[in-house]
């Protein structure tokens, strides 16, 4: 299994609220290319790789993207922290403080919420790192 190291693997240390940054961010938590579908895209598809050294990189990444879940959510829990109803009015959050006031919740900058849909596991090695490439933006 997993030892958790009960601190950030990067400190989050943002002193000023800022809403407007905070409603671009959150789609680096739950939308399609987010942190959220990395982790659980790596986490899923290890159990059918044929090649241990390839199953063990998959939990390996996979296990690094829940690390990155971690820190975008210390990201948006401290710029939205001590923001007062004017300023998230102002800043455009309102739309997400209506459901969720500020608490961390996975979903995209567009305000549709994290689905499992983000991500592909097909039980094919080449298909599946094919997809993982074409996630995370890696030229094959």
């Amino acid at each position: 299994m997993w030892l958790y190291e009960k601190r950030l693997q990067y400190p989050v240390n943002i002193t000023k609220p800022d809403a407007k940054a905070a409603a671009v961010i959150i789609d680096q938590l739950g939308g399609p290319d987010g942190e959220l579908a990395a982790a659980l895209r790596y986490l899923s598809q290890r159990y059918t790789m044929p090649y241990p050294e390839i199953q063990a990189l998959l939990t390996d990444i996979g296990t690094e993207e829940l690390a990155h879940v971690e820190i975008i959510s210390a990201i948006l829990y401290q710029l939205t922290t001590d923001l007062t109803i004017d300023e998230i009015k102002a800043q455009g959050y309102d739309k997400y403080f209506v459901d969720h006031t500020l608490g961390i919740y996975p979903q995209g900058a567009n305000n549709v919420p994290f689905t499992a849909a983000y991500f592909q596991s097909k039980g094919d090695p080449i298909t599946d790192l094919t997809e993982n490439m074409a996630a995370d933006g890696t030229i094959m």
